[in-house]
């Protein structure tokens, strides 16, 4: 055990009090409020150096996939996702922070896999797989997964993840910026791992709520009725009744909770709905 003297243990205890503040402040000043939400979220990395890797990382999980194109289920894929990232910029244009989503380079593709998953990276890449076509059943069904899943790019939930890990594993190392590229790179392959294993992306539970709703009010202003989100989740619910659950499902709450907070926002979500000319 070491043993200072006071002069020496004092200084020690100020320096960890200086710390411990500056990564307080730190994290105060990296803080981001969602617009759609209100929810708040420790932001630190560096969102062009992210979007970067996602980009490469998108490259890769492709190119070991089997792309489809020019099915109507990949018209589909694609019609619907520009039409809910579309409402989403004017949405952050209406209130003056498009230059939040500004960088984002989107992009929807279909791959032809039997699971029953869809996932997005920072930046606005999509994608979604084959085998969640009997679930999703019509293009409201697809446009509760690509709210979903468009939600957790607009969000921030990549940089929020890689956040959370740097402060786990670097602590006040942030404070200088002395996490390398190297490192950092690190981070985001655990988080978002090449090829077949990107499958099993997990966003934290929180984040899946937030989704949820984002998503629910993002299909909403994009004229898909809201109310076909809770028929999606009970199909969803009973295809994971089987020994295993689709990974889509994997870190999501309890179908109760689902349940419960989809009929919370669900005015909410039906004034957006309107306003995008649907029929209440």
């Amino acid at each position: 055990m070491f043993k200072g003297n006071k002069s020496t243990i004092t200084t020690m205890k100020k320096l960890n009090k200086f710390v411990g503040l500056s990564i307080v402040s730190v994290m105060m000043f990296a803080c981001t409020t969602n617009p759609i939400t209100g929810r708040k979220t420790l932001q630190l990395a560096n969102d062009q150096e992210i979007q970067a890797m996602a980009l490469q990382q998108y490259r890769e999980t492709l190119s070991k996939a089997k792309v489809v194109s020019g099915t109507s289920q990949a018209k589909s894929v694609t019609n619907v996702g520009l039409r809910i990232k579309n409402a989403a910029t004017n949405y952050y244009r209406g209130i003056g922070r498009e230059a939040d989503i500004a960088n984002y380079q989107w992009e929807f593709n279909l791959i032809d896999d039997k699971a029953i998953n869809a996932w997005a990276m920072p930046g606005g890449k999509v994608a979604v797989y084959t085998g969640i076509f009997p679930i999703t059943k019509t293009d409201t069904g697809l446009a509760v997964v690509l709210g979903h899943e468009i939600s957790h790019a607009l969000a921030g939930h990549g940089n929020e993840r890689i956040s959370q890990a740097m402060v786990a594993q670097y602590g006040g190392a942030i404070l200088g910026s002395t996490i390398s590229n190297g490192q950092l790179a690190a981070i985001f392959q655990q988080a978002y791992p090449i090829g077949a294993q990107v499958a099993l992306l997990k966003y934290g539970r929180s984040q899946e709520l937030e989704a949820d709703e984002m998503g629910l009010y993002l299909m909403a202003m994009a004229g898909y009725d809201p109310r076909e989100a809770q028929p999606f989740w009970q199909r969803m619910e009973s295809a994971s009744s089987g020994s295993r659950p689709p990974e889509f499902l994997s870190t999501h709450p309890n179908p109760d909770t689902r349940r419960a907070d989809l009929e919370k926002h669900m005015p909410k979500a039906l004034q957006y709905y309107k306003a995008a000319g649907g029929k209440i």
